[in-house]
């Protein structure tokens, strides 16, 4: 069966435009929703952190008025089940790329603390992009993306379909103002060929092997886009 690598951002605070911490790491609905499916259908799945530092679940993510007492109760349960796996996740840096059939990266606001201009992050999307691997994040997972530069300096997916969380999700969260800078909005202007859905509802987009969803809505599709991929 096929080898999937889930890269989770180390993070547990988001550093604001005036300094502040915003409290934040992955989130949960993301990671959970795609781990099960992947580890339902099979698939051999390990995790990997800046560091091997045990990843922090963004609190807001875990919040009932937020993704409803269901969800929370679901999230708690399978990441109390997986407790193991998320104490001892894989050194990012030590990661080879090619021993994995696709790099799938949730979000949260932790990778546009981290991830986004992580070197380890940058060497392993380079080599599975290089080696045609699939490439999946979700929501503000696209921030890993920013990471990685080939030898002359250029950002190899200039120029390739996307989506991610929209700058016009981010200013109904209440997150934009304040914001150092808007995810969808760095990556136009870093060459993506952007597209965005309907606010909060599920939507995706596939260029070859990479493969993005819109927002925490869009992880069951994009884990199923995947499977169908790795198939």
């Amino acid at each position: 069966m096929s080898t999937i690598l889930i890269v989770l951002s180390a993070a547990d605070t988001w550093t604001r435009a005036d300094g502040s911490k915003y409290p934040s790491g992955v989130w949960a609905e993301e990671f959970v929703v795609m781990d099960e499916a992947f580890i339902k259908a099979g698939c051999t799945v390990d995790i990997a952190t800046p560091g091997g530092a045990r990843p922090t679940i963004d609190p807001h993510s875990m919040i009932p008025a937020v993704v409803g007492q269901a969800n929370v109760d679901h999230f708690r349960a399978y990441l109390d089940a997986i407790a193991a796996r998320l104490a001892k996740p894989l050194v990012l840096a030590a990661v080879d790329a090619g021993r994995y059939d696709a790099i799938v990266i949730p979000g949260g606001h932790g990778p546009v603390e981290d991830l986004y201009k992580d070197p380890d992050m940058g060497r392993v999307l380079l080599e599975a992009d290089r080696m045609g691997r699939i490439i999946a994040p979700v929501c503000h997972g696209q921030a890993a993306l920013l990471a990685a530069r080939d030898d002359a300096g250029n950002w190899p997916f200039a120029g390739r379909k996307m989506t991610s969380f929209s700058d016009e999700e981010e200013v109904e969260l209440g997150t934009a103002d304040n914001a150092p800078w808007l995810l969808a909005d760095t990556l136009r202007k870093s060459g993506a060929k952007y597209e965005k859905g309907p606010n909060w509802a599920a939507y995706i987009v596939r260029d070859g092997h990479l493969l993005t969803g819109q927002n925490p809505a869009s992880s069951a599709p994009l884990a199923s886009a995947v499977l169908e991929a790795l198939r």
